[in-house]
């Protein structure tokens, strides 16, 4: 121990504390009150490219880049007010060499008073490495930031694509849901309403010609009516699957021609009323110019539709209603019955294709009618809106605009 005791350097004694100051790797100056170089260690001199001893006397500032003006005033603050800090606190402090190039530096000032003098201390580390460390790793995190940004958009695209494909999806089933919902409507609707007029007309012409060998003229006519009556029916139901194929494959054309609403009215009345019901009347009145400009092959299939409606939902010495009135800008058309009405359930479906309200089963009817009245209405560009309370009877409203131009629009 006592060997080693000697051999042990004195570091506190002066040429421990020189050793200190030539062979230390960070870069010391020592400054007066003044600003002056008063001594540099051999690192200090290598970091600014000085040769040896060429810094003493020089002012602190040449080690200062000229861009940092103010270097001057924040000394003399620091004089003023001294005390051991590191240097920059938050900012870049760069030194200048010899040469005026710039380098990044990281400063420690540590002040201290020699016979009646005042001198700084300052250890000087040059952070070059460092720096260009931390800019490789900002500029791998930009690039990092900028490839998760772009993946990030990248995959919100897909997820946005993925809830678009959803929502088609959705539609596409609700579609197929709403089709396949049709499909049976029409199939139930087809097996009821073609089984009975065709039963009928099996079991009448067995008749008619049983009572055709036995010569019973006015029996057998009654079941050749029965015959005209069920094939009229088959007719029309063909006829309202027809019109709503026509109609959703855009194939019917609307022609526009100045009709008298009135004549045309009590034409369509006068071939109606000979098939309703016992006592059943029809009223009619029209207040204003008779003379309209609308697609008459459209509105007679409406006012037919909607009558013949009035006439298989009203019982046996009820009234209809129709009333028009041709206003300066627009023709409305009411159609009221007395029959038995439409339930506030059934009414947020009356115009759905197949629909049936829930107190028309006795009654014939593909369920089509009122779908076409509204699609014909939407075509000429109206409006329909209705009025209805069980057992008391329905209005329709139906409002065209009028003055249209004399054309053809498909």
């Amino acid at each position: 121990m006592a060997i080693l005791e000697a051999n042990k350097p004195d570091m506190e004694g002066k040429e421990g504390l020189e050793a200190l100051f030539r062979f230390a790797t960070e870069g010391i100056i020592v400054v007066d009150s003044s600003g002056a170089i008063v001594n540099a260690n051999p690192s200090a001199e290598r970091m600014f490219g000085y040769e040896q001893g060429e810094l003493v006397g020089k002012k602190v500032e040449a080690l200062v880049p000229s861009r940092f003006s103010n270097h001057n005033q924040k000394r003399d603050n620091f004089t003023h007010n001294p005390h051991a800090r590191p240097m920059g606190l938050g900012i870049d402090l760069y030194g200048c060499r010899k040469d005026k190039s710039e380098f990044p530096v990281e400063i420690s000032l540590s002040p201290y008073v020699y016979g009646g003098n005042r001198f700084v201390i300052g250890f000087i580390i040059d952070i070059t490495r460092r720096k260009e460390a931390e800019d490789r790793l900002k500029q791998y995190s930009a690039e990092l930031e900028k490839q998760v940004e772009k993946r990030t958009m990248i995959m919100r695209e897909a997820i946005q694509e993925l809830e678009r494909t959803r929502d088609e999806l959705n539609v596409a089933l609700e579609k197929e849901k709403e089709l396949g919902e049709l499909k049976t409507r029409f199939v139930s609707m087809a097996s009821h309403e073609f089984r009975t007029p065709l039963a009928t007309i099996l079991s009448s012409l067995s008749l008619v010609s049983k009572y055709g060998e036995s010569g019973e003229k006015d029996k057998q006519g009654k079941h050749v009516t029965r015959i005209k009556g069920a094939v009229s029916h088959l007719t029309d139901i063909l006829n309202d699957v027809l019109s709503i194929s026509r109609l959703e494959e855009g194939r019917i054309s609307m022609t526009l021609e100045e009709i008298d609403i009135r004549e045309l009215i009590n034409n369509v009345l006068n071939e109606m009323r000979p098939i309703c019901k016992d006592a059943q009347t029809i009223n009619y009145q029209h207040k204003g110019d008779t003379l309209v400009t609308l697609d008459r092959k459209i509105i007679r299939n409406i006012i037919f539709n909607l009558v013949s409606n009035a006439i298989k939902f009203s019982n046996e010495g009820k009234q209809i209603s129709i009333e028009t009135i041709s206003s300066e800008h627009e023709l409305m058309l009411t159609v009221q019955d007395e029959g038995m009405g439409i339930s506030a359930e059934d009414q947020k479906h009356l115009f759905e294709r197949f629909f049936r309200g829930h107190n028309a089963t006795n009654v014939q009817g593909t369920g089509l009618g009122l779908n076409i009245v509204a699609k014909y209405v939407e075509l000429m560009d109206g409006h329909i809106e209705f009025e209805s309370e069980l057992e008391k009877g329905t209005k329709f409203i139906l409002i065209f605009r009028k003055h249209h131009e004399k054309n053809s629009v498909d």
